[in-house]
């Protein structure tokens, strides 16, 4: 393994921001020392069949750390990705049904792979402990947070304030993403910037159940093709890392010139 200090360069490289910057780097001291990988976490929910360009920032990131010699977990979200990610939305999200959700999940662990190296890579499913929680583990997870740090969110705040609905299960999608962290025990949860409330959250939950505290490296949102909104699948403005290559040059082709450098 490279020194600590050289990995922490190399990390942070293209990061919007790490959190925090000195325990990362304490853990990868100790990670060096004791010969023992770090736990690299990233979530990903099968919302749409296709990983996107824009996904691509992030899986670069997971791959650097994989040639650091850590251990990386591609996280499908298939239980969450019923509920839905509400970030960024400004109303309650369709659930997809489990059918979908399993097919999309299934697209991905085959595209996955064309940055990431499958040998180094663990797949996992947050259903393998989210669907047999009990009703009380949900109310003690409901109990983790209060409705007032909630609406600290962007995204809810303004919902409230505009009386938007927001449902008690959006709620429930950053506690889940903050357990996965518990359940996995991750080092390190890689992210885009606007996942940064959802990924805090698994450091709040982590020490609450008394597990040591993630640190988190946040990655820029990339423009989608309208050359404004986050390339999205939702908004149908992404290119598919598995398109045909035509398509995908169309596509390319199509983005304003002053974006290219992007």
């Amino acid at each position: 393994m490279l020194k600590a200090e050289k990995q922490l360069e190399i990390i942070k490289r293209g990061a919007v921001e790490v959190i925090v910057e000195s325990d990362l780097l304490k853990k990868l001291e100790k990670s060096s020392a004791e010969e023992r990988p770090l736990r690299i976490k990233a979530g990903f929910d099968p919302t749409a069949p296709d990983i996107h360009v824009g996904h691509t920032v992030l899986l670069e990131k997971m791959r650097q750390f994989q040639e650091l010699g850590h251990e990386i977990i591609f996280l499908i979200g298939d239980f969450t990705g019923m509920i839905g990610d509400p970030t960024g939305r400004s109303e309650t999200r369709k659930p997809l049904t489990r059918e979908d959700v399993l097919r999309n999940a299934e697209t991905y662990k085959r595209q996955v792979f064309k940055i990431l190296d499958p040998e180094k890579t663990q797949v996992r499913f947050n259903s393998e402990w989210l669907s047999k929680m009990s009703v009380m583990d949900l109310v003690r997870l409901g109990a983790m947070q209060t409705v007032a740090r909630m609406l600290e969110r962007e995204d809810f705040k303004k919902r409230f304030e505009n009386q938007q609905d927001i449902s008690i299960l959006e709620f429930y999608y950053p506690l889940f993403q903050a357990y996965d962290s518990v359940c996995l025990k991750a080092d390190v949860e890689l992210g885009g910037t606007d996942q940064k409330f959802n990924i805090l959250m698994g450091r709040t939950m982590q020490r609450k159940m008394g597990v040591e505290e993630q640190s988190v490296v946040l990655m820029p949102l990339l423009e989608g093709l309208d050359g404004v909104n986050k390339m999205s699948k939702s908004l149908g403005n992404y290119i598919g890392i598995d398109e045909p290559p035509k398509e995908m040059y169309g596509k390319l082709m199509s983005i304003d010139d002053n974006l290219m450098i992007r």
